[in-house]
């Protein structure tokens, strides 16, 4: 633990914690809502085809569509947990590594 408090600049086992806690909270809540927003979007399960290929179309617009959930989920949910500077530099760090670091550029 003592490698990961230095790699996130953390103080503190009990702010590790609530770190840990956020992010299975987001996890969790961000797979759960994945399945609403589908169907308002009306794209349930049962609007695609029975066999795999039906299956396979859906649970990965499903696994697509938690990707953002999660990244606006995190932030949120960590600010409501009072880490909001640990997780905006976690989420900024994240997405610049996938490519999407014109997002947070200062020009």
């Amino acid at each position: 633990m003592k490698k990961l408090k230095e790699r996130w600049d953390i103080d503190s086992n009990f702010q590790l914690v609530i770190i840990f806690i956020v992010f299975s909270i987001t996890g969790s809540l961000s797979a759960y809502l994945a399945k609403p927003v589908l169907e308002l979007l009306n794209l349930s399960r049962t609007a695609f085809p029975e066999h795999f290929f039906g299956g396979f179309v859906y649970y990965s617009l499903r696994i697509l569509l938690i990707f953002p959930i999660y990244q606006v989920l995190l932030v949120l949910i960590g600010t409501l947990f009072g880490q909001h500077k640990f997780f905006w530099n976690f989420e900024k760090k994240m997405l610049s590594r996938l490519g999407l670091g014109f997002l947070f550029s200062k020009s």
